[in-house]
């Protein structure tokens, strides 16, 4: 998906040669997961040059960070509690990134009419 959304629509070689060469995984690896891809609405064909299919994003990033983001969540019961101390704890989550969050935060509040 990350060649896809950076590079626009690809084919699968060219999707496969978008990985650092030593663990690049083999053109029928990627090929696969492509096509399973197609079968979830995640891509399309958007074109055929001659035998090669060339395919497109039909998921945005955003849509799938939001879906992964649900999807973790509804393991913890809804909870971001456990989310946010594990980041915290392997120092994956900054003070930067507390920061930039309650500005978002209330950014939100204030469109939303809600008291901080």
């Amino acid at each position: 998906m990350e060649a896809l959304w950076t590079r626009g629509a690809c084919s699968a070689r060219e999707i496969q040669e978008t990985f650092p060469g030593p663990k690049r995984p083999a053109y029928t690896t990627v090929q696969t997961t492509v096509y399973r891809l197609e079968r979830k609405k995640a891509v399309r064909i958007s074109k055929r040059i001659s035998n090669a299919n060339i395919f497109e994003a039909v998921v945005s990033r955003s849509d799938a960070q939001s879906t992964l983001v649900d999807e973790l969540l509804g393991l913890f019961g809804g909870r971001t509690k456990p989310v946010m101390a594990h980041l915290i704890q392997t120092g994956k989550l900054t003070l930067k990134d507390i920061q930039e969050a309650e500005q978002t935060f209330r950014e939100l509040n204030k469109k939303k009419g809600t008291p901080q």
